[in-house]
């Protein structure tokens, strides 16, 4: 079936432009669902209100040119009044952007810094952030809704290539390098970096974290997927079986999944608690053999993610096609085309997903199913239990292997 298009948000070019500098390596929704934003190519990120941009969809047809001058944000006022009435608007990064990410903070959820009394900023819960990762290796971070450049965060020696923050809503940031490295940082510490994690060979393409903030995840140049325990800041455990660079990863939101795309042509689901491949989900039929896994073979998986049912993965690849799974199916539900995509993610609700493309976005409606009372089930118990203490369940063999995903 091929998924139904619901709009697309089309970036100004010039004809310097066409060839090359539009790429769109990042698209981010905020965890609230008011903005979505992306990379337009260059310096530029532009954020614009996603209600907004959903009913100009539904009133206009899908086409929404986004060269319009962006509407410069009023004063943050003290009683928030611009979290009611999202503007859209343009933010220049001063740098090539690599990287978003929505942060939002929970007052209750306190710094992990310790002995420090005052506070540049104190983040309230009203407050929405953006953090961009630049060519330079700096990550800046801003406020949604005024536009105003909070912190300037400079340790990185390359390219920020991707940037998540702890859904806890305690501002950790992560950040993944092209210096080999993941560094953490401390936002209501006013930015402090609390820690660099080392263990990649080469360059870290992307990070993720679990949906309990206790787990991340990062991949990059090599075959492996690490996995680092964040109340110790160590290596898990390295997962095994991609046969080239890994470049996306996501965990399913129970947290009992992890997915993965390679340029080995093939997005795998894994059980992060005891590094078993579950699912393998090809691009390539017959699928190429390791040692010619690396070629120029036109299915390098660029990107993967998760919807919020739990049962679909969405996956971009450079064959010119998007592709929806169902976590139980060996072959995809629906497809789209879609030219030179680099970058993927769904919406908050989860009905849409976007996927960034020269500087541009499209966006498609995801496969609609109402989920199984046994799946519903399955992801309560699974957002509170890992792998090892459901199979120390006293119940049937059966209904163990169905809450691990293995069946």
């Amino acid at each position: 079936a091929r998924s139904r298009t619901v709009g697309e948000l089309l970036a100004p070019t010039s004809p310097f432009d066409k060839k090359c500098g539009r790429e769109n390596w990042t698209v981010a929704f905020a965890p609230d669902g008011s903005y979505l934003a992306w990379s337009q190519g260059h310096r530029i990120v532009k954020l614009v209100p996603w209600a907004q941009c959903l009913n100009n969809f539904l009133l206009h047809g899908t086409k929404n040119g986004a060269n319009a001058a962006g509407t410069r944000l009023p004063r943050q006022s003290s009683e928030g009044s611009q979290k009611n009435r999202p503007c859209e608007h343009i933010i220049d990064c001063g740098d090539i952007v690599w990287s978003l990410a929505f942060g939002s903070s929970v007052p209750e959820k306190q710094s992990r810094c310790v002995n420090i009394e005052w506070h540049r900023f104190k983040f309230g819960q009203d407050q929405l952030l953006l953090a961009t990762g630049l060519n330079n290796g700096r990550i800046k971070i801003w406020d949604v809704y005024t536009g105003k450049l909070l912190l300037n965060l400079m340790d990185h020696t390359e390219v920020v290539r991707d940037l998540t923050f702890a859904p806890d809503g305690s501002l950790i940031l992560v950040s993944a390098s092209r210096d080999k490295t993941l560094r953490v940082w401390d936002l209501k510490d006013d930015g402090n970096m609390m820690k660099v994690l080392r263990g990649h060979p080469n360059w870290v393409y992307g990070c993720a974290f679990s949906p309990d903030s206790s787990i991340l995840c990062s991949v990059g140049a090599s075959k492996a997927v690490f996995l680092w325990d964040m109340d110790k800041y160590s290596m898990l455990r390295k997962l095994e079986g991609h046969h080239n660079d890994v470049v996306a990863c996501e965990f399913s939101p129970d947290g009992a999944l992890l997915a993965t795309a390679s340029y080995d042509t093939r997005v795998y689901v894994w059980d992060p608690h005891i590094g078993v491949i579950l699912r393998e989900f090809g691009h390539l039929f017959p699928p190429p053999t390791p040692i010619f896994a690396g070629g120029a073979n036109d299915r390098w998986v660029r990107s993967v993610c998760f919807s919020h049912d739990g049962l679909h993965v969405a996956s971009l690849a450079d064959d010119k096609m998007v592709r929806f799974w169902r976590i139980d199916e060996e072959y995809p539900v629906e497809v789209a085309p879609l030219n030179n995509g680099l970058c993927c993610t769904f919406s908050t609700d989860g009905s849409v997903l976007a996927a960034g493309q020269d500087g541009s976005v499209y966006f498609w409606a995801t496969p609609s199913q109402v989920s199984s009372l046994q799946h519903l089930c399955r992801m309560a118990i699974r957002r509170v239990m890992p792998t090892s203490q459901v199979k120390n369940l006293p119940i049937p063999a059966k209904v163990v292997e169905f809450l691990c995903y293995q069946i």
